[in-house]
């Protein structure tokens, strides 16, 4: 079988690009400047501080009471459809085409995918959270960049590259405009801090309809590598008697959370805590635990907070946690402490007989705050000496939340 062959053109050595058509030349660019070094023309539109920003800034901690039923809370928290499992939407779907998933039975917070023929694997994840962009477009784009890259260092990888999908209202709105400028300016620090270069996405204007456009959603997808596939780290806690420790700090910040928007009805709140450099030290530190093989999980801190780690991580093998930490004396409120989704934290679980090689680890890096939290159990759940009941009973909550709302 013959092939057609044409020769559509020659390499030239003056920089230039030049495109002819019909023997007349149609266009000549020069192909450094304009086509690889980012020099196309650009469109500087006029942009402007949103006007609701305002009750954002006004948003007092203080206004809000301090619940006194946490068990009533976590119960309405687990069901919220952000945090509830879609367990039943994903099953619907053939997950081992090509028999390269390897995160159906044993889930991490980044899928991880075999790189066969090799014994290497891609972790891949999407990120965004559209209220905490909304709240501070710089800040949440982020964010956004940073807990993409956690969950690929949680599952055992390393971070790679970036692709996006952003998605806006009317760029003509100058306040719209001043969302997307400063999710941008966030996204390329992030990108930058965490070495994750942008290879390709794609921008989406005019999402907006009668009450107004979309809250503001920089959809951040990354890629990262594991070199040996079998060194994946997983989200689940795996036997009793294991110890739970938080790598991070607990702050007294409930803002832009799911309990403070879907719980208390607050739409307007600051961005949650976040430091970029805080940020980083955590994910090296969590990266030298798992390549010490010193911990048996690590899940982030997001969604619902430190409360709603601690549950998925039990999900998996039906086991509980004996956990227990009295936040009044660091000054921080029982909601925040549990429910709070301040970043740059992760929940792991580490073998009695690893503890002291744990420790020693902690004490070699830079300062780094770690908190014992209680241990795993056999499926019973003790939250500050109270019994919440059993993991059967929790999970039923999880999972039947978003098969009622379909239905």
């Amino acid at each position: 079988m013959g092939f057609t062959c044409s020769q559509i053109g020659e390499v030239t050595n003056d920089g230039i690009l030049n495109f002819y058509m019909h023997g007349n030349l149609e266009a000549s660019l020069p192909a450094y400047e304009l086509v690889l070094g980012g020099g196309a023309p650009q469109n500087d539109r006029p942009y402007e501080v949103p006007s609701y920003f305002e009750k954002i800034k006004a948003f007092d901690i203080n206004t809000i009471a301090e619940p006194t039923n946490l068990k009533a809370i976590a119960e309405q928290i687990i069901t919220i459809p952000n945090i509830a499992s879609k367990r039943w939407i994903y099953t619907q779907y053939d997950s081992m085409v090509g028999t390269g998933n390897a995160s159906t039975n044993a889930p991490s917070d980044a899928a991880i995918v075999l790189a066969k023929p090799t014994n290497k694997a891609l972790a891949l994840t999407t990120d965004c959270n559209s209220r905490y962009v909304f709240a501070d477009p710089y800040k949440g784009a982020m964010i956004a960049v940073a807990e993409a890259a956690r969950n690929i260092v949680c599952s055992g990888g390393e971070p790679l590259g970036v692709t996006n999908c952003l998605n806006f209202g009317n760029p003509f709105d100058p306040q719209v405009y001043y969302q997307f400028v400063h999710a941008i300016k966030g996204m390329g620090e992030a990108c930058r801090k965490f070495d994750t270069p942008v290879t390709g996405g794609n921008v989406s204007f005019y999402n907006q309809g009668p009450d107004g456009a979309v809250y503001p959603t920089p959809t951040i997808g990354m890629v990262g590598l594991l070199n040996n596939a079998n060194d994946k780290m997983t989200m689940d806690f795996k036997q009793e008697g294991d110890e739970i420790y938080l790598i991070g700090t607990q702050h007294n910040d409930i803002n832009s959370s799911e309990y403070l928007h879907k719980i208390c009805g607050i739409e307007f709140s600051p961005a949650p805590y976040f430091d970029i450099d805080e940020e980083l030290h955590i994910q090296k530190s969590i990266k030298k635990m798992i390549d010490h093989k010193l911990i048996e999980s690590a899940h982030d801190v997001s969604e619902g907070g430190l409360f709603v780690t601690l549950m998925e991580s039990c999900f998996n093998k039906n086991l509980g946690i004996n956990v227990s930490h009295d936040a009044a004396k660091e000054s921080i409120r029982k909601d925040a402490y549990w429910f709070g989704e301040a970043q740059s934290r992760v929940v792991v679980s580490v073998r009695k007989e690893n503890r002291n090689d744990f420790v020693q680890l902690l004490e070699k890096v830079e300062p780094l705050e770690c908190t014992y939290l209680g241990t795993v159990t056999n499926g019973n759940i003790n939250m500050n000496m109270e019994d919440w009941g059993n993991m059967s009973e929790w999970k039923g909550k999880y999972a039947e939340a978003i098969e009622n709302m379909m239905k």
